[in-house]
């Protein structure tokens, strides 16, 4: 329905000459249908409302094909009906009395129509381009919120740096590192999504994910352990897409640390699926199986993971499994499947 309200039968033509051409070629098309259909109409019909038609017709040439489309249109089914139909046939001539009031009368009413319908047609394209105004606006407000909110990370991330080289003390490196590389890891998740969904209200999460896999893949991992990848497609908004990411950046991280200890090998599998009742994302090793022994009371990656489930609308579960070590995140309602 939406895309018939807009429409246009000479939006796609690019000079002045050929939109009017086309205008002038629907109207004769929609007043040839109006002929052929009244033609038709007369084997059961004869002679009985004449005019009867040409008011749907001007209508529809008006709203789709601008009042150019409707004039032809009035003019060819007009004198036609007028013509052909009202007796006597074959003749402009007059049969009763009452016949030129009432043809002067149609006349005014089918130009009535028109003049309302081109009004009707220009409000609501007016209308329509208003609101597409409205949301080119809002989506490049929104880039540039998200522009800038990849910038202040990295800004941080670089402050927490100059930081860490300003303090002597070795044992307060690590969780300035550490803190960096959250930092970094917002960063990253707001980068991708600009990178590949920069002008969509929604997140298609396919490309989404395994572009953020493809950096994890190039940038985090030991050549020890394998990256596994399962993403069904999926439309997701961009609070879940970005809630999702950093998910994804932490529960990797985490299992990067803690998993494979010494240079062990193995595998870190991601699962993306959906289903009718919402989309489960999954981060699964075969490490060591010990995360939860290392952080018994849920320290701030725990905190973390829970955070983002949390903006995600979804619920979080984190333990150890019979081969390794599972972060899992549900959200209990329809996705829309791409």
């Amino acid at each position: 329905m939406q895309r018939l309200a807009n429409f246009d039968v000479s939006r796609d033509f690019l000079t002045r000459r050929s939109k009017i051409a086309a205008q002038v070629i629907f109207g004769v098309l929609c007043g040839g249908a109006m002929i052929g259909l009244r033609s038709l109409f007369d084997v059961w019909a004869p002679v009985s409302g004449p005019f009867a038609l040409i008011y749907p017709t001007i209508l529809l040439a008006t709203l789709y094909g601008h009042w150019q489309a409707g004039a032809v249109a009035f003019l060819l089914t007009f004198f036609w009906a007028w013509f052909v139909i009202l007796p006597p046939t074959q003749s402009l001539l007059f049969a009763d009395p009452t016949d030129p009031a009432r043809v002067l009368l149609n006349a005014a009413s089918a130009l009535v129509v028109l003049i309302f319908a081109e009004a009707f047609r220009r409000a609501a394209h007016s209308t329509m381009d208003e609101i597409r105004e409205r949301a080119d606006r809002r989506l490049t407000l929104l880039a540039d919120l998200e522009h800038r909110t990849k910038n202040n990370f990295a800004l941080v991330a670089s402050m927490l740096e100059l930081q860490k080289r300003r303090i002597p003390q070795q044992e307060l490196h690590a969780p300035l590192e550490e803190a960096v590389g959250r930092v970094r890891t917002f960063a990253d998740a707001y980068s991708a999504l600009a990178l590949e969904q920069s002008d969509q209200p929604n997140v298609e999460m396919k490309p989404y994910l395994e572009f953020l896999l493809d950096r994890i893949e190039g940038a985090s991992l030991s050549p020890a352990v394998r990256l596994f990848r399962e993403v069904e497609p999926a439309t997701l908004t961009r609070e879940e897409a970005v809630a999702i990411g950093l998910y994804l950046n932490e529960a990797v991280a985490n299992a990067c640390k803690y998993a494979f200890p010494d240079g062990r090998p193995g595998t870190i599998a991601v699962f993306f699926h959906v289903r009718d009742d919402g989309w489960r994302f999954t981060i699964e090793d075969d490490g060591v199986g010990d995360d939860a022994l290392v952080d018994p009371d849920g320290g701030l990656g725990s905190q973390l993971l829970a955070a983002f489930a949390s903006q995600a609308g979804a619920t979080h579960h984190a333990g150890p499994v019979l081969n390794g070590f599972r972060s899992e995140m549900r959200k209990e309602e329809q996705a829309a499947v791409a």
